[in-house]
């Protein structure tokens, strides 16, 4: 879409945002990511399964999974859940972007 990286280059891109978190994160983003990164990891896997490797596909996919999982979390958890989805949204669309 526009975009040189594939599938792959941004799955790793995107978990340099989970390895941020732990290594720099404040406690809210280490739960965030954690509990996106199950999420993330089971929505790559289930692209790939499906011969669905575009990267214009994660995003969408893993905002759905979380949907689905939202009676799950108290409205702050939902709210630094979706400040990371922020971070991996705009790593997507920017690249190296930081």
């Amino acid at each position: 879409m526009g975009s040189s990286m594939d599938f792959d280059q941004l799955v790793e891109q995107l978990e340099t945002v989970f390895d941020e978190a732990v290594v720099s994160g404040t406690d809210d983003e280490l739960f965030a990511s954690g509990y996106l990164r199950g999420h993330f990891d089971l929505v790559v896997a289930q692209l790939e399964m499906a011969g669905e490797t575009q990267p214009e596909n994660i995003m969408p996919a893993l905002r759905e999974a979380v949907h689905k999982t939202r009676h799950e979390l108290s409205p702050a958890d939902q709210a630094h859940i979706n400040n990371v989805i922020d971070k991996l949204a705009l790593k997507a669309t920017n690249g190296n972007a930081a």
